[in-house]
């Protein structure tokens, strides 16, 4: 991560060659450049939101908005020998404020102007004002998975800053964003838009697509650079360089959104006929000094931040580890088929802290989870900041550990009163020789710790952690466990928050 001042970003700018300006129909030279040096210029203007759509089409019902398609087989790049196409969502109801969309051909980049002729829709939809405000509210990617001459769908763009990935036999889960800004600050969240997208050509045999985004909001512009690898895990490479308007002191990076209702830590809460349900059900941290944190996801009763200080983090994601059906029941959902996102940082991240936000739902329709980079040290107004990471969209973290995972875990409640906690740990080299010769680190603050005890389980051929804890008095537990042999670490570090 880089910092230059506003004086040293001056300087810089004295060597950049400005483009003329361009009718809006007309071709511009392009490069990311071109990108950076809009969202720097953005960022010393006043920030102005742009127009919305006609308010018919804002005033579409859910059903209606689903009853107007894109025809994919008029997708950009079909019927060429590009290996990727790309399809358009049409603006209205949560949509109303269209993005512009570019296409880049040998370094030229041109307009891709809304067509509403190249949606279809039902008898039900009535027409709609056609005007100069109208534009697409996003887009969606495919191209050859699992078969010849078939292009599935990998990657969209729509909303915020927000977009999705999946690999291949995946189904859409959680969610990421190019930037979050005061996530659960009592003064309220801001949400940056990307507001231009510019879509590289790509060449016949290319296994990339490169997509590019200007984000804009009232605290900062940012210019991004995905480079997007679908396949077994959907591998996005991502550079992002931000232009804060004023001083940023909650920031919110390589962010990640997800929902987590219930489990076998909370099911108890819910009348449900499934065993589980959510699209990640842990954060996992490998932090700067090579220790591998599992953080359980909950769904509190009240809002709960949690905070993992680190310096040059290794990596961070929400996983799901849950990956059989009747791990959840749901015929319908699908769960166990969500992916998990990694996020895996490139150079000198600082310090700060890896941030995880849970608020409470009822409902499995809203997204709950927020996890995200928070820098120790505000952003501040002037400043340019560039930024590199890769996200991996997939079922395993893509990151060898060396220590064993924790599968699941369980928590009830005794006939004493004491709270029953089980934690799984998948089979490890360290456990081979018994669960004598390993060294159990299990504390609590807050509460009183009872037993201790490790053993083999038949199913999953790793080890069982049990025990028991009593929070008296207390409305929060925080508790810590880990495996470790001849002081060596075998295990993850499990860590788990328990509020009355």
């Amino acid at each position: 991560m880089t910092r230059l001042s506003r004086r040293a970003l001056l300087l810089a700018g004295t060597s950049l060659v400005l483009l003329p300006s361009v009718g809006p129909l007309a071709a511009e030279v392009f490069s990311h450049d071109t990108v950076i040096e809009k969202a720097r210029v953005l960022s010393q203007e006043t920030y102005a939101q742009r127009p919305a759509v006609p308010q018919d089409w804002q005033d579409l019902s859910y059903d209606m908005y689903r009853q107007i398609w894109f025809r994919s087989a008029d997708a950009l790049w079909s019927g060429t020998d590009k290996p990727f196409n790309v399809d358009f969502f049409h603006p209205g109801l949560y949509f109303p404020r269209p993005v512009r969309i570019n296409t880049v051909d040998n370094g030229a980049a041109n307009p891709f102007a809304f067509n509403y002729g190249l949606f279809d829709h039902t008898d039900n939809v009535p027409d709609l004002t056609q005007d100069e405000t109208l534009g697409y509210s996003g887009f969606r990617l495919r191209s050859e998975l699992t078969q010849p001459g078939i292009k599935q769908e990998f990657c969209v763009f729509q909303g915020a800053s927000y977009f999705r990935a999946i690999g291949i036999g995946q189904i859409y889960g959680l969610s990421a964003r190019g930037l979050a800004l005061k996530t659960a600050d009592p003064e309220g969240e801001e949400f940056p838009d990307f507001v231009e997208f510019w879509l590289e050509t790509p060449e016949p045999r290319a296994r990339e697509i490169v997509v590019h985004a200007l984000l804009d909001s009232p605290s900062v512009t940012g210019a991004y650079r995905f480079t997007i690898s679908p396949g077994e895990n959907c591998v996005m490479e991502v550079k992002a360089t931000l232009f804060p308007r004023i001083s940023l002191h909650h920031v919110g990076i390589g962010a990640l959104t997800s929902m987590f209702m219930f489990d076998e830590t909370n099911r108890a809460r819910f009348e449900d006929f499934r065993t589980a349900v959510h699209d990640t059900d842990g954060l996992m941290v490998l932090n700067g000094a090579g220790e591998t944190l599992w953080r359980p996801l909950a769904n509190p009763r009240k809002l709960q931040i949690s905070s993992f200080l680190d310096s040059n983090p290794r990596g961070f994601g929400l996983m799901q580890r849950a990956r059989k059906l009747s791990d959840f029941g749901d015929l319908e959902a699908l769960y166990h088929l969500r992916p998990g996102l990694w996020v895996e940082p490139r150079g000198d991240w600082g310090k700060g802290a890896v941030t995880l936000v849970e608020i409470p739902t009822k409902k499995e329709v809203y997204d709950n989870i927020v996890a995200y980079w928070r820098p120790s040290e505000p952003y501040e107004a002037g400043e340019q900041i560039d930024l590199d990471y890769r996200l991996t969209w997939g079922g395993e973290v893509p990151v060898p550990t060396g220590h064993a995972e924790v599968l699941n875990t369980r928590l009830g409640r005794a006939e004493s009163g004491d709270y029953i906690v089980t934690v799984d740990f998948a089979p490890h080299p360290a456990f081979d020789e018994g669960p004598e010769n390993l060294d159990l680190q299990l504390n609590a603050y807050r509460a009183e710790v009872k037993g201790g005890i490790l053993q083999r389980n038949p199913e999953t051929g790793g080890l069982r952690l049990g025990f028991r804890f009593d929070p008296g008095q207390s409305e929060e537990v925080e508790m810590r466990a880990q495996l470790r042999k001849n002081g060596q670490r075998a295990s993850e570090v499990w860590l788990y928050r328990w509020t009355a």
